[in-house]
């Protein structure tokens, strides 16, 4: 199916069920499907596992869903900003499996390439490697990681067509496109939508073929976690 539009967040999220395995495009406060998240939210639907580069802050992105304990597993590089997180974490509400940066890009990869696994360094002689094969190449040991399988990928990007194309705008593009490649069901929320054909094919970065659904999203917060300004000289 060529056009892909769906009304809204609520529509795209319909068969989004308890139990299942959520990808989430974002790069600290950048690139955050906000409009599904919030429906997510609205829907009440219990016991995700959430794979994202970051679980957020408290009152925004992933950090909404944690607030309201639908989160059963996050599985992420970074979590160092959000408060409910960690007392989740250390009060063992929350199943938690952090993973190297570049491992959890990698593996997203592996899943939109039908890669059943990679072999990295990264982790090797750390808790990381705790119970995973290892092998040695060239004198080098690296770890077998598996790829990542997703029910359903969920991203935000700035501009989008009806057949599904995107274009990312700047660390935005860091881990959305790699997740819409690997969600069995990549659902794509953007800031400006247009007809097909209206984009610069040299400009797309995720063609339209691993996106399933689309949505234009409203009402778009654009934050910055840290303000950090140097003092002006007396």
């Amino acid at each position: 199916m060529l056009n892909k539009l769906v009304n809204n967040a609520e529509e795209a999220i319909s068969d989004i069920h308890d139990n299942a395995t959520i990808m989430l495009g974002r790069f600290r406060l950048c690139g955050i499907p906000q409009n599904t998240i919030t429906a997510l939210v609205k829907k009440g639907v219990k016991n995700l596992t959430c794979i994202s580069n970051n679980a957020g802050v408290d009152d925004f992105g992933i950090g909404l869903m944690l607030k309201t304990r639908q989160v059963k597993k996050m599985i992420a590089s970074y979590v160092g900003e959000n408060a409910e997180f960690e007392r989740q974490l250390l009060s063992g509400e929350l199943e938690v499996e952090l993973i190297p940066q570049g491992t959890l890009a990698t593996r997203c990869l592996a899943a939109g390439y039908g890669m059943p696994a990679i072999f990295t360094p990264a982790g090797v002689g750390t808790e990381v490697a705790d119970g995973k094969e290892i092998r040695t190449f060239d004198g080098k040991q690296y770890l077998l990681e598996h790829a990542f399988k997703s029910d359903f990928a969920i991203v935000k990007a700035w501009k989008g067509d009806t057949h599904g194309n995107l274009i990312f705008r700047a660390t935005s593009r860091n881990f959305n496109p790699l997740m819409a490649m690997a969600g069995k069901i990549t659902i794509a929320e953007v800031e400006e939508l247009v007809p097909a054909g209206e984009l610069d094919p040299d400009m797309i970065h995720t063609p339209g073929i691993y996106v399933n659904r689309i949505f234009k999203g409203v009402g778009y917060e654009k934050r910055i976690e840290q303000v950090t300004v140097t003092p002006r000289a007396n």
